[in-house]
């Protein structure tokens, strides 16, 4: 598989997109509702491309996160109680964007013993009143593993069901030590036997000292656990602060692991450079086979 050892950052994996005009609105949109985006608070490489084109994963519960993951840039801190009209102001922000797929995201809330799983079934369901035409993607935190939680937010019926396994399990321990390999595929299985036809999705990111078998692992335990849409993203080191970057992964090297996938079976495959699991979330669930209509 094609690949740069170097660590100096390649001319390929640097993304010049600076905020269009038209951002500006989206910003003051945010600010005005009191939302947070994972775009602005993971420091994510396509913030301009999306902005500026009037898209954003809104993040439910707040800019701070209960774990230390050593790749995400969201603040570790105590945080503030859940504030009940969030997923109102949401939708709210939602249908003055126009937007077609809404993503919804959350930071990790180990102090609630739900994990904050009603939080994002009243988020979908206000998003559902407000934008009845509208696909609704939910990327959630692993709930501890626990089943009730995951099933209250199966139960608003989102039109894609989206948790990320990140990396392989040799490298949990250091790159996600507060969670867990098999209790992140356990959830996946969980989602696939809860609501059969629901589209599952997960995504990981390479770059953090994985090997190329590692990779194709961890795809075939994702395909068996019943994901059918994985994306594949190289790992952007946000700050000096988190894991370095031990390799880069050409465009050539995403694009074995594209055929890769597709050979292990997944129907739909997202593969490259910049990709993130919300990025071109509409567009990817448009090259589903034979995607369902909403909800």
């Amino acid at each position: 598989m094609a690949s740069s050892s170097s660590q100096r950052l390649p001319e390929w994996a640097r993304k010049g997109s600076p905020l269009a005009p038209g951002a500006r609105a989206l910003r003051v949109l945010l600010r005005e509702k009191g939302l947070n985006t994972v775009c602005e608070e993971a420091r994510c490489p396509n913030l301009g491309e999306c902005f500026s084109r009037g898209t954003a994963t809104f993040m439910l519960l707040g800019d701070r996160c209960t774990r230390r993951c050593g790749y995400c840039a969201v603040a570790t801190a105590r945080p503030q109680p859940p504030d009940a009209g969030e997923p109102d102001r949401v939708a709210e922000a939602a249908a003055r964007l126009g937007l077609r797929h809404v993503v919804l995201t959350a930071v990790a809330r180990d102090d609630l013993g739900d994990g904050g799983a009603s939080h994002f079934a009243a988020a979908v369901r206000a998003v559902r009143r407000r934008l009845p035409g509208a696909r609704v993607e939910v990327l959630v935190p692993d709930f501890r593993g626990e089943r009730p939680a995951l099933a209250s937010v199966l139960a608003a019926r989102p039109d894609v069901f989206n948790h990320n396994i990140e990396t392989v399990p040799r490298l949990f321990p250091r790159v996600r030590p507060q969670g867990g390999y098999r209790r992140s595929l356990e959830m996946l299985a969980m989602a696939r036997t809860l609501r059969p036809a629901q589209a599952i999705k997960s995504g990981l990111m390479v770059g953090l000292g994985e090997t190329d078998d590692e990779i194709g692992a961890v795809l075939g335990d994702l395909r068996a656990a019943g994901v059918d849409i994985v994306t594949i993203g190289q790992y952007l080191r946000p700050t000096r602060e988190h894991r370095p970057v031990e390799r880069y992964v050409s465009p050539e090297g995403f694009g074995a692991l594209d055929r890769l996938a597709r050979a292990l079976g997944f129907p739909t495959v997202y593969s490259g450079v910049f990709v993130r699991s919300s990025f071109n979330a509409e567009e990817v669930f448009a090259t589903i086979p034979a995607a369902p209509p909403p909800h």
